[in-house]
């Protein structure tokens, strides 16, 4: 058993093991970036819209309700497939990290944008009297009142989203997305190298419990309850 250990991991095994690390840190990373860059003013106006909120507008609040709805409804697997081409018009190619960034990207939007519309839900109702009461413009409430208040659930969402993408990135790994996913069924699957295959899945469970840990602890810092 330990010299199939040491067969298998080769100092030369060890270096795609690392480079392989950084890939998924890269892609789940760049990933959640654009996901809350784009989700977080969608998830807002989402729930700006609806009735009673300060931009109430019905027809627009359907339209951002069904595209959310929709959008975390498709697999991501069939995602990666179905944007092969969106893929390659943005990054000229289909594989390699950077082009899977797109696909979960995509993926994440909607996902963090219904996390934000459902954060502001927690918000207790008389927050936008009590603002408006105090003269607040709508940009006062939501930057003064609404973000900060939705900040611990926010950093919440952040590290939900972050942990599945760390989960799909190994799923794009399959498919030549690279990462730890692309190491685990390139070496330890097709390669029946068993030792590379659960060194990637451990290294995953790690960066997948370091990342929720380190959200907790922001969360808690920023909950002022």
């Amino acid at each position: 058993m330990w010299a199939d250990f040491q067969n298998q991991l080769t100092p030369q095994m060890w270096d795609l093991v690392a480079l392989s690390t950084i890939e998924t840190l890269y892609m789940g990373f760049m990933a959640t970036l654009l996901a809350v860059v784009i989700g977080l003013p969608i998830g807002f106006v989402a729930f700006l819209t609806g009735k009673g909120e300060i931009l109430e507008h019905k027809e627009l609040h359907q339209v951002l309700d069904v595209v959310i709805n929709i959008g975390r409804s498709v697999p991501f697997i069939i995602l990666l497939v179905v944007l092969l081409p969106f893929t390659r018009l943005l990054v000229g190619t289909t594989l390699g990290t950077t082009a899977a960034i797109v696909p979960l990207s995509v993926s994440a939007i909607p996902f963090f944008a219904r996390l934000t519309s459902n954060a502001l839900l927690e918000i207790p109702s008389g927050l936008t009297e009590a603002a408006k009461s105090m003269g607040a413009t709508n940009w006062q409430v939501v930057t003064k009142f609404y973000l900060p208040e939705s900040l611990p659930i926010l950093i919440n969402g952040i590290t939900l989203t972050l942990v599945a993408l760390i989960g799909y990135s190994a799923m794009a790994g399959a498919v030549g997305g690279g990462g730890l996913g692309n190491l685990a069924i390139s070496y330890g699957e097709h390669r029946n190298m068993v030792y590379v295959k659960w060194i990637a899945t451990v290294i995953i469970v790690a960066i997948v419990m370091i990342s929720q840990k380190i959200g907790d602890n922001l969360a808690k810092r920023y909950d002022h309850r």
